[in-house]
């Protein structure tokens, strides 16, 4: 039986200065592996946080969303009304979108998780990739509405474990705004790491609903209410420390938040009747196996009579399929045999076998 819908009640909050976006490096700069600056790649190490304009290409985004937004119910509509919790509606990767698939491994954005995380592109593995929509509404729909979040950390449904320490980070996650905060409110806000003496960051990270024996509430009110009755040093902690540090982040269309499984954030309310559509992503380091992907197997999407992850796997680079798990060229799996048996799956889609020869003798 659903929970009655509740009119939200005012929670006091500080109001600080909104992060504001900052421009990343042009298209077709010189350097096509550098696509953050080194204050934007410092800010993501040191902050836990760093946002972003101009990563992709505008007229792509334009195309992604008309694709994503037609099979989504209309701002204002009963069917929007009843969308009322996290990822709800959402589609996963690999999209019916075209635009989409492009946006999730395109060279710019692999580029830059690459600088974020210090290591190569071959050493990066997406593990999330999906557009929701989410909508403003003047009632709640109780403990897991998803219109006010709890503040949280979101590593406990990510990781089988616990992030490293700080300086030690395993994934990147992404944020992708496709509208603008003016019209659509519904910012993401962040509590910036001030140093490793953080009281907000001490390792362990626990103090949400979801860790240990704590239940699991998304929607403010009804955590913070919780945590009061049942952990009250908990819920004093996220008083004291991390509601009157958040900042929102000013995002326009197009901007992307880069964030950590271990920066404390929330989702905030949309503008009543408001739409606003994210894509989300993660990238994780390919030796960081825990990482869970949060959806089924690239593979399982094969099972398709469109055969867009086939044609997919055909025409992507090879850096992007090694993103995907694809073995790389040079990897043991790479013999006479298993090059002749993977050119007759996608030769026929225009896979060109070329690269993966490396290392062979003739």
């Amino acid at each position: 039986r659903a929970a009655p819908r509740r009119t939200p009640t005012p929670m006091a909050e500080t109001v600080n200065p909104p992060v504001l976006p900052e421009p990343a490096l042009p298209l077709g700069s010189s350097s096509e592996d550098q696509v953050l600056t080194p204050a934007q790649v410092l800010r993501w190490r040191e902050n836990g946080y760093a946002l972003v304009n101009d990563v992709f290409p505008r007229e792509l985004l334009v195309q992604m969303r008309a694709d994503v937004t037609a099979k989504f119910p209309a701002a204002g509509s009963p069917e929007a009304e009843r969308v009322t919790e996290f990822g709800e509606g959402q589609q996963n990767f690999p999209f019916q979108s075209a635009a989409a698939n492009e946006v999730a491994l395109h060279p710019r954005l692999l580029a830059a998780v690459s600088q974020l995380l210090g290591v190569g592109v071959e050493e990066v593995r997406l593990s999330q990739s999906d557009v929701w929509p989410k909508y403003g509404r003047k009632l709640s729909a109780g403990e897991f509405d998803n219109q006010d979040q709890r503040i949280h950390c979101d590593y406990p449904n990510h990781t089988l474990t616990h992030p490293p320490p700080w300086d030690r980070p395993e994934a990147v996650e992404i944020i992708l705004y496709l509208d603008e905060v003016s019209v659509s409110g519904g910012a993401t806000a962040v509590v910036p790491r001030q140093g490793p003496e953080d009281p907000a960051y001490e390792y362990p990270i626990t103090k949400m609903p979801g860790f240990g024996e704590l239940e699991w509430k998304n929607d403010r009110e009804s955590a913070e209410a919780y945590l009061a009755r049942v952990a009250p040093a908990t819920a004093l902690f996220r008083k004291t420390h991390l509601y009157p540090r958040e900042q929102k982040v000013h995002y326009t269309f197009g901007t992307v938040l880069f964030y950590r499984h271990d920066t404390w954030h929330r989702g905030t309310p949309l503008t009543p009747g408001a739409l606003r559509v994210v894509h989300n992503m993660t990238f994780r380091h390919r030796a960081s196996e825990w990482i869970s992907t949060l959806h089924q197997g690239w593979a399982w999407a094969m099972y398709s009579r469109i055969m867009m992850m086939e044609h997919l796997i055909a025409s992507a680079s090879v850096q992007q399929r090694c993103v995907l798990g694809f073995p790389p060229p040079g990897h043991p799996y790479w013999t006479k045999q298993t090059l002749l048996a993977v050119a007759a799956r996608y030769g026929p889609l225009g896979f060109d076998i070329t690269p993966y020869t490396q290392g062979l003798a003739p």
